[in-house]
């Protein structure tokens, strides 16, 4: 592979206190419009916006942009009104009805597993979908992004959710970090956070260097490079 992968930013939205949900894992609306319009911009320059498959369970996105000037936009530069739209998946459990593998225009790739139900695998092709088998229990994270490297994917968004951020940050492969933080605290030591998974001791925490700072809406974007 001869580390050949797309420039990967992940986007985080939180609470004051570092939360992304309630204790129940219900959504809040943490940020407002302009960061919603930020967002879609990000989406509308990145070449594919990945997710994990707990995201699609619990929100069921479409990871499409949302601006009609935005779609034109890409459209006339990039050939596609939309991003590649990537789940990862091991076990193949994406709902075949899912929005992010009907709604709006473009190619939709799930990877998953060896493990995989094979029977998951041609339902999901049959829906149209382009399915990468990328490692034997669990999805290979590097093998997949020089996959979507293959594919002409340069720019890579990820939007969550915790367990494939912290897959992708702790095998170094994220460049940038963009994090909202919102005007609310949500609390419980059973609330979800942006970034899950095991954890680092103290030996092996990643570093960030920050590059810039924005007040919006009622709070604060923050954009971090990986350094270490």
């Amino acid at each position: 592979m001869s580390g050949r992968r797309p420039f990967v930013f992940l986007n985080l939205a939180m609470s004051a206190d570092g939360k992304i949900a309630t204790r129940e894992r219900r959504q809040l609306r943490i940020s407002g419009e302009a960061d919603f319009e930020r967002v879609d911009e990000l989406r509308a320059w990145a070449d594919a916006v990945m997710v994990g498959i707990g995201t699609v369970l619990a929100d069921d996105p479409s990871l499409t942009v949302k601006s009609e000037q935005r779609r034109a936009r890409r459209l006339a530069e990039k050939g596609s009104e939309h991003p590649i739209r990537v789940v990862v998946d091991s076990s193949a459990r994406i709902p075949l009805d899912a929005q992010v593998l009907h709604r709006g225009e473009g190619t939709r790739v799930v990877a998953v597993s060896g493990n995989a139900p094979p029977e998951r695998i041609e339902a999901l092709r049959r829906a149209g979908a382009q399915v990468v088998v990328a490692g034997e229990h669990r999805v290979d994270l590097k093998y997949l992004l020089f996959q979507l490297w293959k594919r002409g994917v340069r720019r890579l968004m990820v939007e969550g959710g915790g367990t494939l951020a912290w897959g992708l940050i702790s095998q170094g492969l994220v460049d940038e970090l963009y994090t909202y933080v919102g005007n609310v605290v949500i609390g419980g030591r059973d609330a979800p956070t942006s970034v899950d998974g095991e954890g680092f001791d103290e030996a092996h925490i990643r570093g960030l260097e920050l590059l810039d700072v924005e007040r919006l809406d009622e709070g604060v974007l923050l954009r971090w490079r990986f350094v270490s």
